[in-house]
């Protein structure tokens, strides 16, 4: 089972490490997540600059937009 991970507070939250590690026990985690904290833009969806996908290890990525963003690109990868 793949498992798709984001959150609101950026892919250096310590909070996001601690749930994918927890999950993986049950099946293939991807952490997709924003570049910094987007707390009050989580539900937004960027229209009119690139994303950028940064790639940090084999299945963890950093995006320069918002929760939704990460979301949309994971399931388009």
């Amino acid at each position: 089972m793949r498992i798709l991970v984001t959150n609101d507070d950026g892919i250096q939250s310590p909070g996001i490490a601690a749930l994918a590690k927890a999950l993986a026990a049950i099946g293939e985690v991807w952490i997709v997540a924003p570049d910094r904290e987007r707390t009050a833009v989580a539900h937004a969806v960027t229209l009119h600059k690139p994303l950028r996908l940064h790639q940090l290890s084999s299945r963890t990525y950093a995006v320069n937009g918002t929760p939704v963003d990460c979301v949309n690109l994971a399931l388009l990868k």
